[in-house]
């Protein structure tokens, strides 16, 4: 285990430079820069903007630069004095700006991975163990129909169910008279009022695909031989499958955790814009829509080291929950 944990840290330092370089590198590869979009987006509204401020405006943002410079300027604040640079866009600390929706990221993406763990994990054994009966086949036409429902539109129905017959408002976290009022129970408990719609709109589609897949490996773990003789030797059913057959299904969810914890602090974009989440998502989007690169690239790296992470994380769990794995 050691070995292995050494061996992923020792992989993770190059995958991350790289990786950093190349989103560095691929946001810029649209034509034009943020001052073209910044221009072009005065212009639209009315306003003008003559060439000579144009090119002052990329000098003192240092756009003139090679972008081997510009990242090199960028990475290096990053590792050496933990500055992510400020927001060409916003005119603020990247740092700050992540950091104030990351909370609320972080809340709304836990418990939407939690909903689905335990409304999938349960389904799924049930599903195999209880396979063709009536509530296998409501099972699976709620997967299918999980999955084929994009979030967006599940998150426009439900605000409009909510609206139209429960005369809520539930777009957003905090209703119009909390969303600046410091932190009370109050406002608490308005914010849950309102955060039971992202956890399900997130939820739903995740909960049908682990469904299939907990259902799919449990049917191929109770028909071979261990459970069989797990089962001449007197024990119940319960203990039988949730001892054995579950254990070796669960690897799909530790699996997941590589692509979980970039998920928890991007969440799911299109969602959140809908719903006018103030999360990081619509945050990140409008940075690549203005090529803020250094808002978007410290998005993009930090996602990244979630994700290598996340992938470090998995491997661990999985080597130490299935001993087939730890002992090759």
């Amino acid at each position: 285990m050691i070995n292995l944990i050494i061996r992923r840290i020792l992989w993770a330092i190059p995958t991350l430079i790289f990786v950093s370089f190349i989103s560095f590198v691929i946001i810029q590869l649209p034509p034009g820069d943020y001052v073209t979009a910044y221009v072009g987006q005065l212009r639209h509204n009315g306003e003008y903007i003559t060439d000579v401020q144009e090119a002052l405006m990329r000098q003192q943002y240092g756009l003139n630069d090679p972008i081997v410079l510009q990242y090199w300027r960028w990475i290096s604040a990053i590792i050496f004095h933990g500055d992510f640079g400020r927001s060409l866009e916003w005119n603020m600390d990247v740092k700050d700006m992540i950091w104030d929706r990351l909370g609320l990221t972080l809340a709304i993406s836990s418990l939407s991975m939690v909903f689905t763990w335990i409304i999938a994990i349960p389904i799924g054994v049930y599903s195999a163990t209880r396979q063709y009966s009536f509530l296998d086949y409501v099972f699976t036409i709620f997967g299918f129909i999980g999955k084929g429902v994009p979030e967006f539109l599940l998150a426009l129905i439900l605000m409009w169910l909510s609206f139209t017959y429960f005369n809520l408002d539930v777009g957003g976290l905090f209703s119009a008279e909390y969303a600046s009022a410091p932190w009370s129970w109050a406002r608490f408990v308005n914010l849950l009022s309102h955060l039971w719609v992202p956890v399900v709109v997130l939820g739903v589609s995740s909960t049908a695909g682990l469904i299939r897949v907990m259902r799919a490996n449990m049917l191929d773990e109770i028909g071979k031989p261990y459970v069989e003789t797990a089962y001449a030797q007197g024990m119940t059913e319960r203990q039988v499958v949730w001892r054995y057959p579950v254990r070796i299904a669960l690897n799909p969810f530790i699996s997941t955790v590589g692509w979980a914890l970039p998920a928890l602090f991007s969440g799911d974009i299109i969602a959140a814009v809908v719903l006018n989440l103030p999360t990081t998502g619509p945050l990140l989007l409008k940075a690549l829509q203005m090529q803020d690169m250094y808002l978007a690239g410290s998005f993009i790296l930090i996602l990244s080291v979630f994700t290598v992470i996340g992938t470090m994380l998995s491997d661990i769990l999985l080597a130490w929950s299935d001993p087939r794995i730890r002992f090759s």
